[in-house]
């Protein structure tokens, strides 16, 4: 990572505001997990090379280093048509990296006291959760009493990803809550009912009041705001042809936050340094609460299992996943959505790697761009 001293990227956090984004010095040295070094010229050409070679529209990328931003900078476009390049300030689409800041704030509100996260949902709601709209296809499955913020937020809810890919386009419970590992946009939509019914807030007023704002993230939300029409990018398909942008009006906690690579960089260093929750706290939120045996990460029910992640202790945290790396342990959240790929590792040490694409083929270079900036980190690329 980029020492100190050759980046001004500082930090103010919780009340203080956030020093505006700098591009690297070309002439900088990057600190890279194993110690060897890297100047920004050589992250600049691996960059370019792997975004022509994969046909990505843009990337942006921050690169942490003792839970700072120490390297910070985007390439590419972020419209094809006007020629508009891609800013660390451009709003993106954050897909599902909205979860864990999602997670995040339910977190605060545990830790003070607002919420308990092993008290079963329904105690929350002034009524049956099957007499709601959206939940009635539970009638008739008392399995939803079960259902917990813990195991809403650690994906073992048993519902699918969301119930359109259901055959009968159905919500249902696939299995015991509590019991394995499904990841679920559905849960973490059920967590969003919950928050806001106790909280009496809209989950907009929740974010900005709990995370962006006290963050200084100027340029995020859970909808779309009539300030992020001066910078914003197009999704690409696989094709490079524009979906445009995500301009949602309702939040949704699994995936409606607009966002910046400033921003989101912004809130994992508040994360990383503690800075958000209390250390005790944090740890909960970070702390193994099931292991991940299924083979790959989508579909989330299906039903092959493995044991070639063990090594790692590939597990899930509460609306983060985990490992164990040489360099520690690590924590991670992806975000996925036609004309989005996005990735975000974070190890426990302060060291890590952003990267947010405007392209539905931007995954297609994490594994060469996180090992050409961090070195091999033992990440799951092909979960």
């Amino acid at each position: 990572m980029i020492r100190p001293n050759t980046l001004a990227a500082m930090v103010f956090l919780l009340g203080f505001s956030f020093a505006p984004a700098q591009q690297p010095l070309a002439s900088a040295t990057v600190l890279r997990l194993d110690g060897s070094t890297l100047t920004s010229t050589e992250i600049d050409a691996a960059v370019e090379r792997l975004m022509k070679e994969g046909n990505v529209t843009g990337v942006a990328i921050a690169v942490f280093h003792d839970g700072k931003i120490s390297y910070l900078k985007a390439y590419g476009q972020s419209d094809t048509e006007k020629g508009l390049p891609l800013t660390p300030d451009t709003v993106l689409a954050a897909a599902s990296l909205s979860k864990a800041a999602f997670a995040t704030v339910v977190m605060q509100l545990v830790q003070k006291g607002v919420l308990d996260l092993d008290l079963p949902i329904q105690r929350y709601l002034p009524k049956p959760l099957p007499e709601y709209e959206k939940y009635a296809d539970l009638k008739g499955d008392d399995r939803y009493k079960k259902l917990t913020l813990r195991i809403l937020l650690d994906h073992t809810s048993g519902f699918a990803n969301w119930r359109w890919f259901e055959d009968d386009h159905k919500l249902k419970i696939h299995f015991e809550p509590g019991t394995r590992y499904a990841y679920s946009g559905e849960g973490i939509q059920l967590a969003q009912l919950v928050v806001e019914t106790v909280t009496g807030k809209s989950l907009t007023a929740l974010m900005e009041e709990n995370l962006f704002g006290p963050l200084g993230m100027t340029r995020t939300s859970m909808v779309w705001e009539p300030r992020f029409e001066s910078d914003f990018a197009n999704g690409y398909d696989e094709r490079g042809h524009s979906l445009g942008p995500q301009k949602r009006s309702k939040p949704g906690a699994a995936g409606s936050m607009q966002t910046t690579l400033h921003d989101y960089a912004t809130f994992l260093s508040a994360v990383m340094r503690n800075q958000v929750l209390t250390p005790k706290t944090s740890a909960e939120m970070f702390k193994p609460q099931v292991k991940i045996h299924s083979t790959h990460q989508f579909p989330s029910l299906a039903p092959e299992t493995t044991t070639a992640h063990d090594a790692i202790k590939l597990s899930a945290g509460l609306g983060w996943g985990l490992y164990s790396s040489p360099y520690g342990d690590a924590f991670f959240k992806g975000g996925y959505d036609d004309g989005w790929r996005h990735q975000g590792l974070s190890f426990r040490n302060g060291d890590g790697l952003l990267i947010m694409t405007n392209s539905s083929n931007g995954d297609g270079i994490f594994r060469p761009v996180f090992e050409s900036i961090l070195g091999k980190t033992s990440f799951p690329f092909d979960w």
